[in-house]
């Protein structure tokens, strides 16, 4: 029991919230009540495929992770790494980039003949002909290596910083981690590998993670930093026994334009009522109005003395239509100057006259709870502006609410918000 009551709890305020979310715009013509679905704001609309793409170019430092890293220290196989990249964001979590990376890479290549060393790279792959004399191999010997290569792939990325804490457009930093696919190509000439040996054309792996700083709405800062796995004769040598690929790790810094902002907006339903119709019935009480200032007109005009025994006894006050808007039960300036209107009148008519004064709220909005608090709320307002500010006789008002009902006039909800005054009959 106590289990379905947090549950109701819980889907009240719910509904209240959402009730409370709302904005309108408004025209001669019309009014639209913008509803979002989401109060938070977490909650986005799904954008077209032209919208939320981005270009970004940058560089940085990489170095690789080959078959003789432990011959040669971290200065000499680290080099320049450049990355160009266009991606696009389906939802604010999840995305897709293709991106060009690579340039050149420096390491150790394994050469040489029994019985010494010799003068030139001969049988070493990729290698700068300066030999590694400070750490021989027994009956082999090392040599400096260097060559270029692309990476062309692509990632499947994921803003963890919008996953658990919501989209949210002016957020200062996002970590994205990501994985992918590529082709990961050497882009050297065939003689500078042994004759056993063809050059690389691998399909790599990569899994890093993006740190994205917002710098205005349309350019972003993504320091990126990614790992790669390649087969191991990328690097053109597969000496090393029990080794079963190359790793390439970078780190480079990307300027980010976001083509057209790459805004999302927030979930909406967006509802338009006519404001004609209610327009229509302002001026059918503009002109009672008019009509019951006439009549007093008249009465002061007649002898008043014998007048008033007639006049009083005639209940010549019309029913009276206030409207209020969603999830509020404050009178509006127009609403009090049309009870004024009708206050004047009742004190002059028969004080033995008994008005009922019912509340009303629209069913589509809101649970039963808070459409019978709203009813209610709205007509002890109604009652408290006749009494409280135009001096009507308590004894002649009697307050009655009605909750959530259907639409009562127009087929339009916004009609159903409000109270309506007439005589008992």
């Amino acid at each position: 029991m106590k289990k379905y009551l947090f549950i109701a709890l819980l889907s009240a305020m719910g509904m209240t919230a959402y009730a409370d979310d709302i904005t309108t715009n408004s025209s001669e013509d019309f009014t639209d009540e913008i509803i979002y679905n989401d109060p938070k704001g977490y909650s986005v609309q799904t954008n077209g495929f032209f919208k939320n793409w981005y270009l970004s170019i940058g560089g940085g430092a990489q170095t690789i992770f080959g078959d003789h890293d432990k011959q040669i220290g971290w200065d000499n196989r680290i080099t320049p790494a450049f990355d160009v990249a266009v991606g696009k964001w389906f939802t604010p979590v999840i995305g897709v980039r293709a991106m060009a990376s690579g340039l050149t890479l420096k390491g150790a290549t394994q050469g040489g003949v029994d019985g010494g060393p010799i003068s030139q790279s001969k049988g070493a792959a990729f290698s700068t002909g300066q030999q590694i004399t400070e750490k021989p191999w027994d009956r082999y010997w090392l040599w400096y290596q260097e060559f270029n290569y692309i990476n062309l792939h692509v990632d499947v990325m994921y803003n963890l910083c919008n996953l658990f804490g919501g989209y949210k457009e002016k957020r200062v930093y996002n970590a994205i981690p990501y994985f992918g696919l590529g082709w990961v190509a050497v882009l050297e000439d065939a003689d500078r590998l042994p004759e056993d040996v063809r050059l690389s054309r691998e399909v790599g792996a990569n899994i890093g993670l993006i740190n994205q700083f917002r710098l205005s709405r349309s350019l972003d800062l993504n320091i990126d930093i990614r790992g790669g796995y390649v087969n191991d004769r990328f690097d053109g040598d597969e000496s090393t026994a029990g080794r079963y690929g190359e790793g390439i790790l970078s780190a480079t810094a990307n300027l980010v334009w976001k083509i057209g902002g790459n805004t999302w907006e927030r979930s909406k339903t967006i509802i338009r009522h006519d404001n004609r119709t209610i327009n229509q019935l302002r001026d059918m009480m503009d002109q009672m109005s008019q009509t019951n200032a006439e009549l007093q007109k008249a009465l002061d005009e007649c002898n008043k003395a014998a007048v008033d025994t007639i006049v009083k006894k005639i209940p010549v006050v019309a029913p009276n239509l206030i409207n209020f808007k969603i999830n509020k039960s404050k009178l509006t300036k127009a609403s009090r100057v049309s009870l004024g209107m009708m206050a004047d009148v009742i004190k002059e008519c028969d004080p033995s006259l008994v008005y009922v004064i019912t509340g009303y709220a629209d069913a589509v909005t809101g649970n039963k709870e808070i459409n019978d608090r709203l009813s209610k709320e709205r007509a002890e307002a109604v009652y408290d502006c006749l009494v409280k500010e135009f001096g009507v006789n308590p004894n002649q008002l009697r307050v009655e609410y009605k909750g959530g009902v259907d639409n009562m006039f127009y087929d339009d909800p916004a009609l159903s918000r409000a109270v309506i005054t007439k005589v008992v009959e």
